[in-house]
């Protein structure tokens, strides 16, 4: 499937990488993985070769510099690439392989440049989370909504799907406002300025069962800056 890349955010994921990798394959097989690991050993890549797969690259940046930074680094690395439709997701199985097709379907037939598997549209489901996790998500995206005002109605979702030329603006304007869950806010927000089509669709989140969440106090607190941040530039839009 040479139209859709694939970008996949890996920290301290190794225990997930393999049955990931293979689920993908069985569910759109073929298609090109690119995952950035910021983890500290190599594991993920030794996992990465041993499968063997054309289709699946790992790029192994040692330190751990953020999920967005990952994802901004693997756009840039791809548009020297031929693709139609690029999909972000999380190594953790929080996003399942299984609903790929149907956003990209979405993505095709509405002719939209950002595809968000929303939690928080009817049909949804949300399964496993702890209490302070539900309520630090809604608190994110009711601050989120509340200062970005598009319409949408889960802003920290990284399960999504963007046209080529959302993928050429996030790599070039995105990444002013922070890291992790604001800066897929700061994407939300530029793509509305530039007039791209944003829709939502069901989900089914489920919290990871293996590894360790990234989530730390300390991008919390990044992330009630970044929206100072967002604020700012919302203030100042491109010409």
């Amino acid at each position: 499937m040479d139209k859709l890349v694939i970008v996949i955010p890996a920290y301290q994921e190794s225990e997930n990488l393999l049955n990931l990798i293979n689920n993908l394959e069985s569910c759109i097989p073929g298609t090109p993985i690119l995952i950035v690991d910021d983890s500290a050993d190599d594991l993920s890549v030794q996992i990465v070769n041993q499968i063997a797969l054309k289709n699946v690259r790992i790029v192994h940046r040692k330190q751990k510099m953020g999920r967005g930074s990952a994802v901004i680094f693997a756009m840039n690395l791809l548009l020297n690439q031929k693709f139609k439709y690029l999909l972000e997701m999380d190594a953790d199985f929080s996003h399942s392989p299984q609903e790929i097709l149907n956003l990209l379907t979405e993505a095709e037939t509405k002719n939209a440049d950002l595809v968000i598997a929303s939690r928080y549209v009817n049909g949804s489901e949300i399964l496993n989370w702890p209490k302070s996790r539900r309520f630090f998500s809604k608190l994110a995206n009711a601050s989120a909504k509340f200062v970005v005002k598009v319409p949408v109605s889960d802003y920290t979702n990284g399960f999504r799907i963007y046209s080529r030329r959302a993928v050429e603006i996030v790599e070039k304007e995105c990444g002013k406002a922070g890291d992790g869950f604001i800066l897929l806010t700061e994407i939300i927000m530029r793509l509305n300025f530039r007039n791209l089509k944003i829709i939502e669709v069901k989900t089914q989140f489920v919290n990871r069962t293996r590894g360790e969440s990234s989530l730390s106090l300390k991008e919390i607190f990044s992330s009630l800056i970044g929206l100072y941040k967002i604020l700012l530039i919302k203030r100042r839009p491109p010409k």
